[in-house]
């Protein structure tokens, strides 16, 4: 039991091992649903319910002083010698952010918590890419926080890639200085997606608390490997010593089977409190097992929970 959830998988070297064409074929007929309506500064693929200026007429109102002499329709004022502003559908721009907790405890299960996070977070933003989103991405470990930001069109996927592909997991947590950091950083309006394993000692509270408000639709995907789902069906047993990878804390345990149960009642009530403290705060939390295949994770379950359709 030495080894003991430590990654078997072998690791992504290339785009397309984050990628593949297949999945990518797929994801071409998804986009990333806001449930809020978004005014974004440029002109982008996502219509709103703002007036403003675009391709697509809305309908007309009354002449104002001040108002732009362009968008008079002459025709009308021809017709009834009054004056008639017409209006049109303005298009909006929509942000897709994607933090990333490239920390140490991601580097553990099989599948590995931290390339499950990597392939998800290119699928994802491949989405956003090819949906003409505006695409930025963080990671973020005691090391530091490292970004990609403003991308936008299927022509910058691979950038995005091998941006991922150079992230490796180490250092401890900074959950709260990440999201203070990415929460004061952030412009305009869009949806915000969080991949980390919520296991911090430091506590997920703070953190969470700069990003509510501010117009961001914020998803919590809680991404667990299934030996921290259900460590008994691996077969864990007898006496152990577990040293925590990230600040190496220690502690002797012997395995039985009312261990593990109290185990899984403590998990079931720590995902359970994040889940509420997200709930009450307009935020979104799923936990999701590494196991699952991303393909039904994007194409089925992400879809029902309202972010992709």
């Amino acid at each position: 039991m030495a080894d003991f959830g430590v990654p078997t998988e072998t690791a992504p070297r290339r785009v397309d091992d984050l990628l593949g064409s297949e999945l990518m074929a797929k994801l071409d007929q998804l986009d990333v649903m806001s449930r809020k309506i978004f005014a974004g500064k440029l002109q982008g693929e996502r219509r709103s319910k703002k007036r403003g200026i675009s391709v697509e007429f809305a309908d007309y109102r009354h002449y104002a002083h001040g108002d732009d002499l362009r968008f008079i329709d002459w025709n009308i004022y021809a017709r009834l010698d009054r004056l008639f502003l017409k209006m049109f559908l303005e298009e909006e721009d929509l942000s897709l952010i994607i933090a990333i907790d490239t920390s140490a405890s991601m580097h553990w299960g099989n599948p590995s918590k931290f390339i499950f996070c990597q392939r998800l977070a290119m699928a994802l933003g491949y989405i956003g890419l090819t949906n003409h989103n505006r695409v930025s991405a963080f990671a973020f470990d005691s090391g530091g926080e490292r970004r990609i930001t403003s991308l936008r069109g299927r022509r910058r996927t691979r950038e995005l890639g091998s941006w991922l592909l150079d992230l490796t997991p180490g250092g401890s947590g900074v959950f709260n200085d990440a999201m203070r950091t990415i929460a004061l950083g952030r412009q305009g309006k869009g949806v915000m997606l969080i991949l980390s394993d919520f296991l911090l000692k430091e506590g997920y509270e703070k953190g969470l608390r700069y990003l509510a408000g501010g117009g961001y639709d914020t998803f919590c995907l809680q991404v667990l490997s299934p030996e921290e789902i259900d460590p008994g069906r691996t077969g864990l047993a007898g006496d152990l010593r577990l040293t925590d990878v990230e600040d190496e804390d220690t502690a002797e345990i012997t395995v039985s089977a009312a261990l593990l149960k109290r185990y899984k009642q403590n998990l079931d009530a720590y995902c359970g409190k994040l889940r509420e403290f997200c709930v009450r705060r307009g935020m979104t939390h799923m936990t999701i097992d590494t196991a699952t295949e991303l393909d039904k994770l994007l194409l089925d379950y992400l879809r029902k929970r309202g972010l992709l359709k």
